[in-house]
């Protein structure tokens, strides 16, 4: 066996040689084909940024949210109804930037320039893009309701952006004593989730049941009907008999003053309602930054092309989600990542110079009853010159009927679980 000698001196010649050689390799790596910035790590934002990274590799991706880890707003209902804790809706993003190569920015985007494409954030930093992704969500309308302000928000949670308030909604639910009514205040559409009030009056109503049975809920709402009004309301009908009051708006439901500091509601025509627990859920509007970067219009919703999500505002800004109008899609986490993955394609296309598919969305939506009794509602849409609309016959709701309806709701309870868990785990997962 022949043995290699190799000196000090040698060893540390060919140290910094195989240091040049490589710093040389990182030098001359392929520049980025396109810097693409996502704005907003929730199901739309940091759905595009994932798929925009599989879709093609050679394309730069950064992600601004402020966040380390993202909360749920699905899922949130449980952890009211003791089903779930926080831990279980909260997701990081470190298989995002670990594994895909997206650059995870820790800021708050606060000012767009669609001239010279560029994203500036609260930390002042400026990033320069060739394509935007805006998916910020949704922002609450403080001063839409009478009196219903931030500090409000203390006495009388709104909880429809998961995190503190789910906590604090939670804690006052614990402790109100046995025989409180717990108040639900229900907005018009458009609103983000639109079953979502309805299964958080189901989750309460469980908690209630098992723990405080002398309560009671009073769902006051602006609207005279509702996402799967039938099977929510044979639901309550079947498991909470007499514990939950639904008051429409043409009885009077829509709530427009809160009194806080009394734990009072007034509606319409000047009914006063004092409970001991008040979840107001007011009128929302887009994110902040969207309307901040004249993406919205008057409504506060960003109107954008149904082919591409392309902002009919400014060019190569593409606006996803809840703060988008989409035609017939609802604003919900599963219907805004169905648009990210489009976008995502349409973008690499674009980058590549190929032609882009024709769009073809989805959302499911599975909501528990109680804690052994799910629903579903499932659609299927396609874009058209007149916007995105439903396509007949490819979607389904849950049959009101169902020959064994126990074991059917079961199963529909167990998909609940593993639709979030697939859902989640696509976006923030490995």
């Amino acid at each position: 066996m022949t043995r290699i000698s190799i000196s000090r001196r040698g060893f540390t010649g060919s140290l910094l040689a195989a240091t040049a050689l490589s710093a040389c390799a990182v030098q001359s790596e392929a520049p980025a084909k396109a810097r693409v910035v996502v704005i907003g790590g929730g199901f739309g934002g940091a759905t595009a940024a994932k798929f925009l990274r599989l879709e093609d590799p050679g394309i730069s991706v950064t992600l601004i949210e402020p966040k380390s880890e993202f909360q749920t707003c699905p899922g949130s209902n449980y952890v009211l109804g003791g089903l779930k804790r926080m831990s279980d809706i909260t997701h990081t993003y470190a298989a995002m930037t670990g594994r895909h190569g997206v650059r995870h920015v820790r800021d708050m985007a606060v000012a767009v320039d669609p001239v010279t494409r560029t994203v500036r954030t609260a930390g002042g930093q400026s990033f320069g893009y060739d394509r935007l992704v805006v998916s910020p969500g949704i922002d609450i309308r403080w001063g839409a309701i009478n009196g219903y302000d931030e500090a409000a928000s203390l006495r009388m949670p709104h909880s429809w952006q998961a995190g503190p308030q789910t906590v604090l909604l939670r804690q006052q639910l614990e402790a109100m004593p046995d025989g409180g009514v717990v108040a639900l205040s229900i907005p018009a559409n458009p609103f983000r989730c639109p079953p979502g009030p309805y299964e958080r009056i189901s989750m309460i109503a469980n908690y209630l049941k098992t723990t405080k049975p002398r309560s009671k809920i009073l769902a006051l709402d602006s609207k005279d009907a509702f996402s799967k009004q039938p099977l929510f309301q044979d639901g309550w009908a079947a498991l909470y008999p007499g514990l939950i009051e639904w008051v429409p708006l043409g009885k009077d439901g829509k709530i427009v003053e809160v009194v806080p500091g009394e734990m009072t509601l007034v509606s319409e025509f000047g009914q006063k309602h004092k409970v001991a627990v008040a979840n107001v859920i007011p009128p929302q509007f887009a994110g902040k930054i969207a309307r901040d970067a004249g993406l919205a219009n008057e409504q506060g919703w960003c109107p954008v092309d149904p082919f591409t999500f392309e902002s009919q505002r400014h060019k190569a800004i593409h606006v996803i989600g809840d703060a988008s109008i989409a035609g017939a899609m609802p604003k919900s986490g599963f219907a805004a990542s169905s648009q990210a993955k489009f976008v995502a394609r349409a973008i690499a296309a674009s980058i590549n110079g190929q032609p882009a598919e024709a769009p073809v969305y989805a959302n499911t939506c599975y909501s528990l009853v109680g804690p052994d009794y799910g629903i579903s509602v499932a659609d299927i849409y396609r874009s058209t010159a007149q916007g995105i609309v439903a396509v007949q016959g490819a979607g389904g709701v849950s049959p009101r009927t169902p020959p064994d309806a126990p074991a059917h709701r079961h199963l529909e309870a167990v998909y609940t679980h593993g639709w979030y868990a697939s859902a989640t785990r696509e976006i923030w997962g490995s």
